[in-house]
């Protein structure tokens, strides 16, 4: 990142005419690209042409608790925790049954 001669302020780059040149943030003082630096920007669209497989199975790695699940009354279920409400009250538990993998929520 190249700094302003003027200022000594940050210059950032910006796109005019496709090409890049530098603009000073503090005093807008704009640099023009060397002729050795000059480098056209053109947007291509890139075709991923790789082929990819797709894991389709839940292998998340998530401890597991006791917990009866409310839909078929498994009495095992993966556990996690998250801050859905303000900072100064508990988090919300969450659970998924191993069986069925239907998820509930636990507030305190």
């Amino acid at each position: 990142m190249p700094f302003c001669p003027q200022c000594k302020g940050i210059m950032i780059p910006v796109k005019e005419d496709g090409m890049t040149i530098f603009v000073c943030k503090r005093c807008g003082y704009r640099q023009e690209p060397k002729q050795h630096e000059l480098k056209r920007t053109t947007t291509k669209k890139r075709e991923d042409e790789r082929n990819l497989s797709v894991v389709e199975e839940d292998t998340q790695a998530m401890p597991i608790v006791e917990a009866e699940c409310p839909k078929c009354g498994h009495t095992q279920a993966y556990f996690w925790t998250l801050q859905t409400r303000s900072a100064d009250e508990a988090e919300t538990r969450f659970f998924r049954c191993v069986t069925c993998k239907y998820t509930w929520r636990e507030y305190d």
